[in-house]
């Protein structure tokens, strides 16, 4: 199985507001390189950073060993833990004595699928820290949210 490594970032000014997102996939062992971007009009930070992960798997023609390497903990965490249990409860989640439908349910279940064909691995990163792939996933997300404005 073919490995990769995933970096990702989203941006919106205002949230919600003008987003984006970006991503950077690199093939160690080729040095090939892929990096796109795009954005929506009227969104929120939490969903540009899940769709910065959503189109760098929907971007793979095979299944493939994925390092998925982010800033984000609401994304890492939602993807390493706590989607399990979401799952499990109907894509809900407790707040206080009620259930309420988890956020942003339509891209998390988006993810779920693309789960099932790429075996993934999580790492943590501080943003703007000076992480060359991290800020040019942000320079872009920032520049595609600034199209909106």
């Amino acid at each position: 199985m073919t490995s990769v490594i995933l970096y990702t970032d989203g941006a919106c000014s205002g949230n919600p507001g003008p987003g984006g997102w970006g991503f950077i996939m690199e093939h160690p062992e080729s040095g090939k390189r892929l990096a796109r971007s795009g954005g929506e009009v009227q969104t929120t930070n939490n969903r540009m950073e899940l769709m910065a992960v959503i189109e760098g798997l929907s971007a793979l023609k095979q299944p493939c060993r994925v390092e998925v390497v982010s800033d984000s903990a609401y994304v890492l965490n939602g993807l390493s833990s706590w989607m399990k249990s979401w799952k499990a409860n109907g894509w809900r989640r407790r707040e206080g004595k009620t259930w309420k439908e988890v956020k942003n349910v339509d891209l998390w279940q988006r993810l779920d699928e693309l789960m099932k064909i790429h075996s993934l691995q999580f790492t943590k990163i501080k943003g703007h820290a000076g992480h060359p792939q991290n800020e040019e996933c942000d320079r872009m997300a920032v520049e595609e949210s600034r199209r909106f404005k």
